[in-house]
């Protein structure tokens, strides 16, 4: 039988000699000056084919030292120091510091590791641990790449040896950043993602039929509730109606034509309303008899297709990846199917000892979809660092509850510290739980501010997401959080663009602020690309304020809300107090934050109108990146425009699109809005008299401009307005409590007396405490 060739990825495996020293069983690496390769080899072989894990040891050689004696070998960079007895690796014998002061000591069992992700998600309620990744508050992390697999010239997979140590030493100090670079430049960055993807996906476990599925988008366009992904979950394929001798319907690979019996046009109509689409694909149960594409099968991997035998899942045999692609999968997607969501569940072991089948799964199905200058991706779990090379990762079912929601965020957060970029949650809970319409509206705003934005539920005709299956206030703010998602995708996708350069769109607070204590102190708080920062709501309103506390801390500097319009002053602890409709993301001073315009929802394409978000109290830049949505990964065809403001000068520049044409719209629609007070002076657009709209906190500038020549806009923004004493009486006004009290409240707050006497009287009136701290957080928020 003809094996179709492999698909390769790129790697440079083979360390350059001049990073290289080398004993009869050891050998060393110094990789990068803040990243070792630690070997012992009881057979005296050393291991240079690519690892899942290491694809490219080939870096220029660092500065480091070498000192030599009779009993120890010590290597020196200007990030680490290693001291080595050149043998047997052992506690005593083998030690990293940094400079700072941290000190690992191999098989030691460190606490101080920052955490990476896990693989799963599933049936946890609340928290669960979390594997190491590269980020250690004392400076060093180690990834041990002993037991993986390995990658041979062909790109095909082969074991390890037994009886060897291969060590990867991340001694990066708290340049958590640098440490996060160092791993992508070992492992490979994650992909560009298609821009689509950064929309919203509806998903959900149900039997639709052609017509409910339709139907169902219709109901969401007139809602106008926009979508850029449509998943089919296992029901697209045959299940109820499989014959019992061959067990469930979990797996499959043939329509179920009495639930959609003209699949083509059933995608062509979809792929009509500018919707991409993915099925679900459990793949464990191999290619049964009663499969379309079973006889083929059966002849492409040897077996006779009359002896009715179940042909297994393995892709450890080549014959079998061969037809897994091309006779199973790729006719489905000449049909239409844009990628597959593989949900691997059945373990971790292949007839290759040390070969994940989720690894196999991954890897391949991301080579295949960039097969013909595609832009790959594959939508699958995480099998283990590395991961971060293959697109969208699964987390798996999560549970309806609080604890669920409120691990969620760290989660995320902290799989930056692995460099997993693009995790995709079940958006408001899978199975289980209880309806808590408040806990699916919050779940739903974190999804606005995570990487993927995936609504999914269980088979369970009382777990639902529609926004129209909930009461006014819930229904109303999750149809904000859903088209807010879409305007956020010019934002998300340069975000996209960077983190495949290097930096994750979610990072934890201490990524940015390592030597600050309160940075490690808030799990839940997280940036959002370089202009954000996000303290989700994950805990209940409380009954006398009827609203939601969150804790935060913001590092120096001033943070508008990009919803309030609320200034705070950084450098503090504070807690944020939101209503059902909001949730607290702050746009730093100087931020630029830009938008699709609020009519220009589709995620499929680059907008022909855009709004800039400005916190204009200082100077900053930001640079938007476009691409055509083509190419392999490797070849992206890219335009960008550079977004300037001046605090100094009052000048908004908005620089011509950079690139090839015909990418983004030749005249585009800009809106500047500006979140402080209305204009002190004059208004000029391109040095003509401009047009001011909106209200003082929130006011803006509309220009038209063509792409090859950019704009310019003139303006002085006014102190931001003093709303304190409205956002108190509305507080006050809404507060379920004892009226008098609230009363002698208005009373202190409206005094003249010096902010500290009002907030100490507050204070004495023993007041339930969510009531005086949502007062507390106006009375403290920044006032020009």
């Amino acid at each position: 039988m003809t094996q179709a060739p492999l698909s390769r990825i790129p790697a440079r495996p083979r360390a350059r000699d001049a990073s290289v020293l080398r004993g009869d069983h050891w050998r060393v690496t110094v990789l990068t000056e803040g990243l070792l390769r630690l070997e012992w080899s009881e057979d005296g072989d050393f291991e240079d084919r690519a690892s899942s894990f290491a694809l490219h040891r080939e870096h220029p050689t660092p500065r480091f030292t070498v000192r030599e004696s009779d009993d120890v070998l010590e290597v020196s960079t200007d990030r680490l120091h290693l001291l080595y007895d050149r043998s047997e690796f052992s506690a005593s014998g083998l030690v990293v510091t940094v400079p700072a002061g941290g000190r690992w000591r191999f098989g030691e069992r460190r606490s101080d590791n920052l955490g990476g992700t896990a693989r799963t998600l599933d049936d946890a309620d609340g928290r669960i641990p979390l594997e190491d990744g590269v980020a250690a508050r004392d400076g060093i992390a180690v990834v041990d790449d002993s037991a993986s697999f390995l990658f041979d010239d062909e790109g095909w997979v082969a074991p390890r040896t037994p009886g060897r140590r291969d060590l990867y030493v991340f001694a990066y100090g708290r340049d958590y950043g640098d440490a996060v670079g160092a791993l992508y430049s070992l492992s490979g960055p994650p992909p560009v993602l298609p821009r689509w993807t950064l929309g919203n996906w509806w998903s959900r476990y149900h039997a639709y039929t052609t017509d409910t599925y339709l139907e169902l988008f219709d109901r969401f366009d007139a809602e106008k509730l926009p979508f850029s992904v449509a998943v089919i979950d296992m029901d697209w394929h045959r299940v109820d109606s499989v014959p019992p001798r061959y067990g469930t319907g979990w797996t499959g690979y043939s329509w179920e034509r009495r639930l959609i019996p003209d699949p083509e046009a059933f995608l062509a109509e979809l792929h009509r309303r500018g919707l991409r689409t993915t099925l679900n694909l459990h793949p464990a149960d191999g290619v049964r008899p009663f499969e379309d594409a079973y006889p083929e099968v059966a002849r492409a991997v040897g077996v006779d297709p009359a002896s009715d035998a179940t042909i297994p899942f393995d892709l450890t045999d080549r014959a079998f990846l061969d037809a897994y692609f091309r006779l199973l999968h790729h006719p489905l997607e000449d049909q239409g199917v844009d990628f597959w969501w593989i949900d691997w569940q059945q373990g971790s072991t292949s007839r290759i000892p040390g070969v994940d089948p989720l690894w196999l799964l991954n890897h391949f199905h991301f080579l295949d979809s960039g097969r013909e200058g595609r832009r790959p991706m594959a939508f699958s779990r995480y099998a283990g660092p590395g991961s971060q090379r293959y697109g969208v990762g699964f987390s798996g079912d999560s549970v309806v509850s609080w604890a669920s929601l409120a691990f969620q965020p760290e989660f995320t957060a902290s799989a930056a510290n692995i460099g997993y970029s693009w995790w995709s949650h079940d958006i408001g809970g899978h199975t289980r739980g209880v309806r808590d319409d408040e806990l699916a509206t919050r779940w739903l705003q974190l999804g606005v501010f995570s990487p993927v934005l995936r609504l999914h539920s269980a088979s369970n005709p009382f777990i639902r997401k529609e926004p129209w299956q909930f009461p006014p206030e819930p229904r109303q703010a999750m149809g904000e959080a859903l088209r807010f998602r879409h305007r956020l995708v010019p934002y998300l996708h340069t975000m996209n663009h960077a983190a495949a350069a290097g930096t994750p769109l979610v990072r934890p607070m201490y990524h940015g602020s390592p030597e600050r204590d309160e940075a490690y102190q808030v799990p839940n708080q997280f940036a959002f690309g370089s202009e954000l920062l996000v303290s989700p709501v994950t805990t209940p309103r409380d009954p006398v304020t009827l609203l939601a506390a969150t804790p935060a801390w913001l590092p120096p500097g001033t943070w508008t809300d990009i919803f309030t319009g609320t200034v705070y002053d950084g450098d503090r602890h504070i807690e944020l107090h939101r209503g059902l409709g909001e949730v607290p993301a702050l746009l730093r001073g100087g931020g630029i934050l830009p938008l699709a315009g609020p009519d220009d929802l589709d995620a499929t394409r680059n907008p022909a109108h855009l709004e800039l978000l400005i916190a204009p109290s200082e100077s900053g830049t930001f640079t938007l990146i476009e691409d055509d949505g083509q190419g392999d990964g490797t070849n992206l065809r890219t335009v960008t425009t550079s977004l300037e403001w001046d605090a100094v000068s009052g000048v908004l520049r908005i620089g011509p699109a950079e690139g090839p044409e015909g990418i983004v719209p030749a005249t585009r629609t800009w809106t500047a809005t500006f979140l402080a007070g209305l204009p002190t002076g004059p208004v000029l657009v391109d040095g003509a008299p401009g047009t001011v709209t909106g209200e003082s906190g929130r006011f803006s500038v509309t220009v038209e401009a063509g792409a090859a020549s950019g704009a310019r806009v003139e303006l002085t923004p006014g102190p931001h307005p003093d709303r304190t004493v409205d956002a108190v009486r509305r507080i006050l006004g809404a507060a379920q409590f004892d009226n008098p009290t609230k009363l002698e409240m208005w009373r202190i707050v409206t005094s003249a007396g010096p902010l500290t006497s009002r907030i100490s009287a507050l204070h004495a009136l023993r007041v339930p405490p969510e009531l005086l701290g949502a007062v507390v957080e106006q009375l403290t928020a920044r006032q020009d």
